[in-house]
């Protein structure tokens, strides 16, 4: 496998498969704003030292003082390193005067003089027109790349493409790696998605991967879809409380440690209010416990729990809060199960599971979403309780079309029934992996006590 350096962030590294390729030539492309100048010094500081330098080299896309004012912005940003470890050069006015040819005399001059081992060149698609004919581009192209081959050193060329460019743009055969950062658009959201197109000599993680860019440059979250893992790991044999006691009624021992539930029903059936019983029963047992919430605010929560006695301020539970309006889920994911490793928690309510769909770039990343993050919550013995609303506030002919609902260990429905005066409510286990349940439809209530089934009519 071909030896790897850091790309300047380690979930980048994943998707590569280990980190840039190095003494290689990197593509990396993207439109105007996406990132690509960020990402590039990012991995020009984190590898940069005084025995293997970096050279950083604009042409006449951007002004190098520009690339250098904003870099200053940038939290790693070192400038005691420019002139010493990072240097800069502005190839723009050689290119203006000298063409092509000029370029490459200049840069083998700074290569004898700077001795770099990494090389940017930024932007490198600005030099096309500057080819005196149609094979003049493809002439510099061999001769530079021979150039670089000649030397220990790795290059990050850096440029505007589009994705038909990958096709037909020579410096793409070239290229042993190629990394594409762009916009995916779903509905009236936009998310940044980085793609890897190649790696020569080693493997990377497929499909579209979402980043954020802010000070600290460009924060990757590679996309969760867990293959399948047939490996064995412990499951605790002991059934537990579910800590509501109209559903503890319905079924034969209790839950298996580290199940899923999925509870689905219409507005104000009290879906949430399940789950919070579900939670706090956790805390009430000493044990840690995750609410992780689009639906209310902390304020609006704690006035709902401590109508029940409990308290959002309990020392051993974690209240994960995100509003659904500009939630980015694969930013979300790493934050929950982060939050699961860091705080240990036994059971966590995941209120709702329509808020993180809607969020979702497509159907299949959601999917992909909900399995991974089920797959890994079992393994580490983590329960966890998903709420979904439905639509039809009576007479339910399904749950949900993302295939929830077989993912899940147990599916309990709730729905209205009657159209008398009062409505009431009801509850139907429809499933629990691995054990028993009576099926009927029970009728419940809601009071201060918390959700508890009416007991059946005497016939």
């Amino acid at each position: 496998m071909t030896e790897r350096m850091t790309s300047g962030s380690g979930p980048l590294d994943l998707v590569l498969g280990g980190g840039m390729p190095r003494d290689a030539i990197i593509l990396l492309v993207g439109a105007p704003g996406s990132g690509k100048t960020i990402l590039a010094q990012q991995w020009v500081f984190a590898n940069a030292s005084p025995e293997r330098p970096a050279l950083y080299l604009s042409t006449v896309s951007e002004p190098l003082e520009k690339i250098l004012r904003y870099g200053q912005t940038l939290s790693f940003f070192d400038a005691r390193s420019v002139g010493r470890t990072v240097w800069y050069e502005d190839l723009g006015v050689t290119l203006r005067d000298h063409a092509l040819k000029g370029v490459l005399e200049r840069l083998r001059d700074l290569i004898r003089e700077r001795q770099p081992s990494i090389i940017v060149i930024d932007s490198f698609r600005a030099m096309h027109p500057y080819a005196d004919r149609s094979s003049g581009f493809r002439r510099f192209l061999h001769d530079l790349a021979g150039m670089l081959s000649a030397f220990p050193v790795t290059s990050l060329w850096v440029g505007e493409y589009e994705e038909e460019d990958i096709l037909r743009a020579p410096e793409f055969a070239v290229a042993d790696a190629i990394i594409a950062l762009g916009t995916v658009h779903s509905g009236q959201r936009s998310f940044r998605a980085l793609q890897v197109h190649k790696v020569r000599g080693g493997g990377f993680r497929p499909g579209k991967h979402a980043y954020r860019l802010s000070a600290d440059g460009m924060m990757v979250y590679p996309r969760l879809a867990d293959a399948g893992d047939s490996s064995d790991y412990v499951l605790r044999s002991e059934r537990v409380p579910s800590g509501i006691q109209a559903l503890d009624d319905l079924l034969e021992d209790g839950y298996w440690p580290g199940a899923s539930t999925l509870v689905a029903g219409p507005t104000g059936i009290g879906k949430t209010l399940m789950g919070l019983h579900f939670v706090f029963h956790a805390v009430q047992q000493g044990e840690r416990a995750l609410i992780a919430t689009m639906q209310e605010d902390p304020s609006q929560l704690e006035r709902t729990v401590s109508r029940f006695g409990w308290t959002l301020e309990a020392e051993n539970l974690t209240l994960m809060y995100r509003s659904p309006v500009d939630l980015h889920v694969d930013e979300w994911v790493y934050e929950l199960l982060a939050a699961i490793e860091a705080t240990g928690a036994s059971r966590v309510l995941l209120d709702s599971l329509g808020d993180l769909q809607a969020a979702a770039p497509d159907e299949t990343r959601f999917r992909e979403y909900v399995y991974s993050l089920l797959h890994r919550s079992s393994r580490r013995g983590t329960s966890m309780m998903m709420t979904y609303e439905l639509p039809d506030l009576f007479g339910v002919s399904r749950l949900t079309d993302i295939a929830a609902s077989h993912l899940a260990d147990n599916v309990v429905l709730l729905q209205y029934a009657g159209f008398t005066d009062v409505m009431s409510r009801t509850l139907t286990v429809l499933k629990t992996r691995a054990t028993d349940h009576e099926a009927g439809v029970r009728e419940f209530q809601i009071t201060l006590d918390g959700i508890t089934l009416v007991p059946p009519a005497a016939e």
